[in-house]
């Protein structure tokens, strides 16, 4: 590289250290994937991937507290393993 600029970023020692055994696990260091990342951003002309508020919906958060109550109750049965669902579904059939 003829010219060169230095980037430097200051986050906490245990992202910096589980980015860096990921990266390595993909086979180069952490400098080669923010180079990547900043190569995509320029190609895309902004982020390489969707940004977004994960916010459930209405419908989702209905579901997530009917599924809380059913764990809780009493009344309904609970199976402890899926091979004894699945006995008592053939049963049925």
């Amino acid at each position: 590289m003829a010219h060169t600029a230095v980037i430097q970023v200051k986050l906490e020692k245990e992202l910096k250290k589980d980015a860096d055994d990921l990266f390595a696990d993909l086979g180069f260091d952490t400098q080669t994937a923010i180079r990547i990342f900043l190569k995509q951003a320029v190609k895309w002309h902004g982020l390489p991937f969707e940004v977004n508020q994960l916010t459930p919906n209405a419908d989702t958060i209905a579901a997530m507290k009917e599924a809380d109550r059913i764990s809780k109750s009493k009344n309904i049965k609970k199976y402890y393993s899926f091979s004894e669902l699945l006995k008592e579904v053939k049963a049925d059939m």
